[in-house]
């Protein structure tokens, strides 16, 4: 950012990803996907004996695990349970097709033991475990083995003890990582929760400056037409008297917008989210900004996929933002100009843009756009990109800017698709 030949990329708000692990692991085919369809292949061709009843198991608990992940049901505590559970019936199954007590698939009773193990606490892994362990051991009852022609291999109990010893040791091992990582995650949000309230105090400190500095001017103008309006040589001049008066009203409305749009700005956001089509709120902002762009002579346009754009967002939030956005791209774009609104979907987000074709923002001003305050217009509050970067923020998305000077201004909002709390 040294130049007016650098296109500038910032990112205007922290975008703290506070989605669970569920939503980090939706999206398209991931290397781990790929692991497991190896996995999958490489345990059914790898089976010394052709086993279709075996095949066709393990194909399901593949298919199942790279699934599992996008399965919103899941997500839940009981979906969890599910799912451990299914795991369970699926390797028991696999035993039961090759050889039961004799099945060298033994080890496979370790996936639902380590998907328990990340998942839940000591009772629940251990609880887990035990069922695994018995699951083995059913095995040895008379319904599965003729006892009258099924000759017992020497050690075999011991055999099957040390397998269950390897269940236990690995659910141990794997919950006690588990246990540290989230214990990480927990002081890690501590950590965020503490640096948001210190700068939500440092803001009040601003914010508190802000509007001592700005209700000082129209109360200074208030004053001076007062005094005026108390001489007796202007008591002779009618026409003097309503131009102070006019200038009182003027200045008392201006003080009254100032602290509707400062309440505004320090009002707590609660983020209203719904299953929405995003067309027609651009619609809207294009409409009712319609006339402030045909006064400026700019033109608006949107460029958007005529299906219907669909995600979980703030409709009314969300217009506050991009009408903000829009609102300042008309007012750096000359007489002429053409301000455009665009979306697309990529990956799990979606990405609007806001662009003009302007005058651009100074490089030394890039890092300043969404403080609260900070403006370079002679008549502005300094609150728009800041209650931008606040609704973006609470969509748990980001705003990146790029801009050339003398060239124009392009402004990104990246938002989840979907919000989780």
């Amino acid at each position: 950012m040294n130049g007016a030949s650098k296109r500038n990329n910032i990112s205007g708000s922290s975008g703290a990803d506070h989605r669970s692990l569920w939503a980090a692991g939706r999206g398209i085919f991931q290397i781990r996907d790929l692991a497991w369809l190896l996995f999958t292949v490489w345990l059914i061709f790898a089976d010394p004996e052709t086993n279709y009843n075996a095949a066709i198991v393990l194909g399901v608990m593949g298919a199942f695990q790279i699934a599992e992940p996008r399965l919103r049901a899941f997500s839940s505590r009981r979906g969890q349970i599910a799912s451990v559970a299914l795991k369970l019936i699926l390797c028991w199954l696999v035993m039961g097709y090759t050889h039961s007590i004799d099945s060298f698939y033994y080890l496979i009773f370790l996936i639902p033991v380590i998907s328990a193990a990340t998942t839940f606490e000591a009772l629940g892994v251990t609880v887990v475990t035990a069922i695994a362990s018995l699951g083995y051991f059913a095995f040895l009852l008379p319904i599965f083995i003729d006892w009258t022609t099924y000759i017992m291999p020497p050690g075999l109990i011991r055999l099957m003890f040390l397998h269950i010893c390897f269940y236990a040791i690995v659910a141990f091992v794997v919950y006690q990582q588990a246990k540290a990582k989230r214990r990480e995650m927990e002081r890690t949000k501590l950590a965020e929760a503490t640096l948001r309230r210190s700068e939500r105090l440092a803001a009040l400190g601003q914010f508190t400056a802000g509007l001592a500095h700005e209700l000082r001017n129209p109360l200074g103008t208030i004053k001076a037409s007062a005094e005026m309006l108390a001489k007796p040589s202007t008591r002779q001049r009618p026409d003097v008297m309503a131009e102070m008066a006019d200038y009182i009203g003027s200045e008392a409305d201006r003080m009254n917008g100032l602290v509707s749009t400062f309440l505004d700005f320090a009002r707590p956001l609660k983020l209203h989210p719904a299953q929405a089509d995003l067309r027609p709120v651009l619609e809207d902002i294009s409409q009712s900004l319609s006339e402030a762009a045909h006064k400026s002579g700019v033109t608006v346009s949107i460029e958007l996929h005529p299906e219907p754009f669909s995600f979980t967002f703030d409709p009314a939030l969300l217009r506050i933002a991009i009408s903000n956005l829009m609102h300042n791209a008309i007012q750096a774009s000359a007489a002429g100009g053409r301000v455009e609104m665009r979306a697309e979907e990529r990956g799990d987000n979606v990405l609007i843009f806001v662009s003009d074709h302007g005058e651009g923002i100074q490089p030394q001003h890039l890092e300043n756009i969404f403080n609260p305050f900070f403006t370079t217009k002679s008549a502005g509050t300094g609150l728009g990109l800041a209650i931008v970067s606040r609704i973006v923020d609470e969509h748990h998305g980001r705003v990146t800017v790029f801009s050339q000077p003398g060239a124009g201004t392009t402004f990104e909002l990246t938002l989840p698709k979907k919000q989780h709390s």
